[in-house]
């Protein structure tokens, strides 16, 4: 049985575990990032999770050495958004009119996991353990030790728990957590589509329902239909050419014709509350450390903002990674930003699934369509 000593250990290597890691590595940390299976590399065919990343978070990947080996051909610049209400009320939001190049850039989860993969072996300051499953957790002293299934021991001053929604790490540490379900589920598929998108996301809300349009490049596009489970249950149940014309339908047959490319599948739509992302030799970052409804499209941007913050406070704290009042800082600098997401994000939700409030989010939407400032507050939020 073999041992290895690090400052730090990063389990989960998804999108926000894999930025983490790397983003640690190359401040000079020793760190090792566990992971079960490595990412597929793409092909062709079009991935069903499809994450918008904000300005800022693009440049952070850029700086990670990542984003520059995607498929450019295959990332998506979004310029506008258009969101329509049940009634009359819409608002438009566009980057040309705010002053910026874009809004986001709608890239497909698995390209950019792979992009972040190979970036990592580039880098060379990351030890992966992979394929690797961990057999057990134990809390010796000031150190966490991780016995993978082949016999080998890492030893480490912090666990990064990036391990999703439902974190081994987080219930390890004892971090409590609030899941808040929805009633709701999120259907997502991909379409190609007759008219061009021009690089417009559209979103709409309607009967308690929220339906988005992303963009996707070669004129296609991804849905994400946020709708009561048993309704999502019925559209991922339907064929190809039915469901095609539902959301053809739902959708004010913005960009005409479509034909399906992804078959329809569904997930559970939850807010996550963790009380606190950090322990002793422990913090969480991503969807371990939060969850929040999908309609503001910020869920992979919040993780990325945890790895951004995480790095800089340990940069100031190399020798103590693991101390609870270092750790605590990073708890301080993201909890501000993760409450207002989850606040604004639970707070629509209810606005639009209240059909008593129809009134007031139709006046509301139109009110900030013809207020030029607020507007241009809102294109700053989504790109921060």
């Amino acid at each position: 049985m073999s041992t290895e000593r690090y400052q730090v250990v990063v389990v989960g290597a998804g999108l926000v575990g894999a930025a983490t890691a790397l983003a640690l590595g190359r401040q000079g940390l020793r760190v090792a990032l566990v992971e079960r299976q490595p990412p597929h590399a793409p092909d062709d065919a079009w991935d069903t999770r499809i994450y918008a990343i904000s300005p800022a978070h693009q440049r952070f990947l850029e700086g990670l050495g990542a984003w520059q080996r995607m498929d450019a051909s295959r990332v998506q610049p979004v310029y506008r958004m258009d969101v329509a209400g049940d009634a009359s009320g819409a608002i438009r939001l566009d980057a040309y009119q705010a002053g910026v190049s874009h809004l986001a850039a709608i890239v497909e989860s698995g390209r950019l996991q792979h992009a972040l993969w190979q970036a990592i072996e580039a880098d060379g300051t990351v030890a992966l353990h992979c394929p690797a499953a961990i057999d057990a957790i134990a809390r010796e002293g000031a150190l966490t030790r991780l016995t993978l299934a082949g016999g080998t021991v890492l030893e480490t001053d912090l666990l990064v728990g990036a391990d999703g929604a439902a974190s081994r790490i987080r219930d390890w540490a004892g971090l409590a957590a609030t899941l808040i379900p929805y009633g709701q589920s999120g259907v997502v598929a991909n379409f190609e589509c007759e008219r061009a998108h021009h690089g417009t996301a559209f979103q709409w809300f309607f009967g308690g329902d929220i339906l988005a349009w992303l963009p996707l490049a070669r004129n296609c596009m991804s849905m994400v239909w946020s709708t009561p489970t048993a309704h999502a249950d019925e559209l991922v149940a339907l064929d190809a050419e039915t469901l095609t014309e539902q959301v053809r339908a739902a959708g004010r047959d913005r960009l005409g014709a479509m034909r399906l490319l992804t078959p329809a599948a569904a997930f559970p739509l939850r807010l996550i509350r963790v009380e606190s992302p950090v322990a002793p030799g422990v913090a969480l970052v991503g969807d371990a450390a939060h969850g929040v409804h999908p309609l503001s499209g910020q869920g992979v941007n919040l993780g990325f903002g945890d790895a951004e913050a995480l790095v800089e406070v340990l940069a100031r704290h190399r020798r103590t990674p693991g101390d609870l009042r270092v750790l605590q800082a990073y708890a301080r600098r993201r909890a501000e930003p993760v409450q207002r997401m989850q606040a604004i994000t639970h707070g629509l939700h209810h606005l639009f699934a209240d059909d008593r409030a129809g009134w007031l989010r139709n006046a509301g939407m139109s009110l900030v369509d013809h207020l030029p400032p607020l507007k241009a507050a809102l294109v700053r939020e989504a790109m921060s």
